[in-house]
């Protein structure tokens, strides 16, 4: 079995279907931390879809992306198909050092610096810090690094519901680098696209790391008119508080204490969290556990149509 196979993620309906029965299209999944509710695409263009895309089009993604995340003008954005392949390439922009990657957090990070053969520690580092801001899977938010490290990688994939917290004004300066994710707050992980935010100094050779056409012509046109739309995000924003609300009473009645989390997604502390699991499970209902925690357990919202089975499952 490879190292990649061996990360816990999300996901995995395949087997937990193989395991509980039912087809893919039957189960409910809550595992991801993916807005249940998508952004609405519409109808893509023929040339997004046969032409090589120009660089207007990356023009109209990335102004579109400065204005909604209010990038300081300092800054670069760089796009790329998806935040998972920036956060593989980053090892290459650091110096030489420990890595502070303080856990429980999302793994991807720390695998993808020891693949590239440097250490990984939980304690503060002068050379590199690696935060996800707000944190998968307990919300908490990025403190102030005691010591300030030559390289500060901020993972903001999940701060879209939270906009108030993000950090990009540090990208005014070399040594931030923030990372954006389109697959989370618009629901639109399939698209594949994730933008990486810094001093140009601080990127230097990552756009040339990633080649040309990184982007697919269908991400970029979709990419630049949701992040134009921000009645959308404003409206999604309050339907996700809402919703998150709605979760946690469930949750309250069935047991379950929060540990927190974002309105995209919510961990609880159970008595069992794998014995939850499988009762939601027999429910063709999938869930996040984790191999660190016997009782912390995670769920995404589910979409409009499927509470009513959510809350018999949890009743059952």
């Amino acid at each position: 079995m490879t190292a990649r196979a061996k990360r816990d993620h999300g996901g995995g309906l395949d087997a937990a279907a193989a395991a509980y029965g039912g087809s893919r299209d039957s189960w409910i999944d809550l595992s991801t931390g993916i807005n249940p509710e998508p952004y609405p695409t519409g109808i893509i263009s023929q040339d997004a879809w046969t032409a090589l895309p120009d660089q207007a089009a990356v023009d109209r993604l990335l102004t579109a992306a400065r204005r909604f995340w209010n990038v300081p003008e300092a800054a670069d954005i760089i796009a790329a198909p998806g935040a998972s392949s920036l956060i593989a390439s980053l090892p290459l922009l650091a110096p030489n050092g420990p890595v502070s990657i303080p856990g429980p957090t999302y793994n991807e990070h720390a695998a993808a610096f020891r693949f590239h053969g440097a250490e990984v520690v939980e304690e503060p580092s002068k050379a590199v810090q690696v935060w996800v801001h707000p944190n998968n899977p307990d919300g908490r938010l990025k403190p102030k690094a005691e010591p300030e490290p030559a390289l500060t990688i901020i993972d903001e994939s999940f701060c879209d519901v939270m906009p108030e917290a993000s950090l990009i004004a540090l990208t005014s300066e070399p040594g931030t680098i923030i990372l954006k994710s389109f697959g989370k707050f618009w629901g639109l992980a399939g698209l594949r696209l994730g933008f990486a935010i810094g001093h140009p100094d601080t990127l230097a050779g990552l756009s040339d790391h990633l080649g040309p056409w990184a982007v697919a012509g269908p991400a970029l046109e979709i990419g630049a008119q949701a992040l134009n739309d921000e009645v959308w995000a404003a409206e999604t924003r309050v339907r996700l508080a809402k919703d998150s609300d709605r979760l946690d009473a469930l949750m309250r009645l069935a047991g379950a204490q929060e540990v927190c989390g974002t309105t995209l997604f919510r961990t609880y502390t159970v008595a069992n969290a794998r014995e939850m699991q499988d009762r939601l499970a027999r429910h063709h209902i999938w869930s996040r556990i984790f191999p660190y925690s016997e009782t912390w357990i995670r769920l995404g919202l589910p979409p409009t149509a499927a509470w009513d089975r959510l809350e018999k499952a949890l009743a059952a």
